[in-house]
């Protein structure tokens, strides 16, 4: 059964109440180290919150569209794969996702198909600085698809990132990011990890 719809801030809370929303010292998947880190995983674990998390960022997705067709979803792996599936079901849309290949390239296989002209919106856990959902588009757009705007959970970015498309966001956050050479945690003599899915 779905759970009631989450208001601005309940997201987070939610983050906070999952134990998604980690302190330390943390390397993002953009290279810049930030004293917090989100670890979508540990609320998307739970199918209830996937579900409503899912079926809200669809709502604002048709609305950015607006009386254009939304024939698909697409996602890049592995952050984006579950509440970009939540959403293609709240949409009653197929998904798809992309990939990195042994270069860290981001590419779509596993036999997807994209004809020209499909109306495609895509989805991200979590934005910093909107680098992969920036790759996702421009495979879409060299295969003629139209994008039609971008979604996140969270946009860490406080707004800042450009995707190349329009795009929403169901929790807005300014969150510290320091590039490595001025990270003060690492002037202290701290050494960052990695909790999310990408090693490198």
């Amino acid at each position: 059964m779905s759970q009631p719809e989450y208001s601005q801030g309940q997201v987070l809370d939610l983050f906070q109440r999952t134990g998604a929303y980690l302190t330390g010292h943390f390397r993002l998947t953009s290279g810049k180290h930030s004293p917090n880190y989100l670890q979508s995983a540990l609320v998307l674990q739970h199918p209830a919150h996937a579900e409503t998390l899912g079926r809200q960022l669809a709502a604002n997705l048709q609305a950015l569209a607006g009386t254009q067709k939304i024939d698909l979803v697409v996602a890049p792996a592995l952050g984006g794969l579950i509440i970009g599936h939540e959403v293609a079901r709240a949409l009653g849309v197929p998904f798809q996702f992309t990939e990195r290949d042994a270069d860290r390239k981001m590419s779509l296989r596993r036999g997807f198909d994209i004809p020209e002209g499909t109306g495609v919106v895509v989805v991200e856990d979590v934005i910093t600085t909107g680098g992969s959902t920036r790759e996702v588009i421009e495979i879409l757009e060299a295969r003629s698809a139209k994008v039609l705007a971008a979604g996140s959970i969270i946009d860490r970015s406080g707004g800042a990132a450009d995707v190349g498309a329009v795009r929403t966001a169901l929790e807005t956050l300014h969150v510290t990011a320091y590039d490595p050479g001025s990270c003060p945690m690492c002037a202290a003599g701290g050494t960052p990890e990695k909790p999310g899915s990408r090693s490198v």
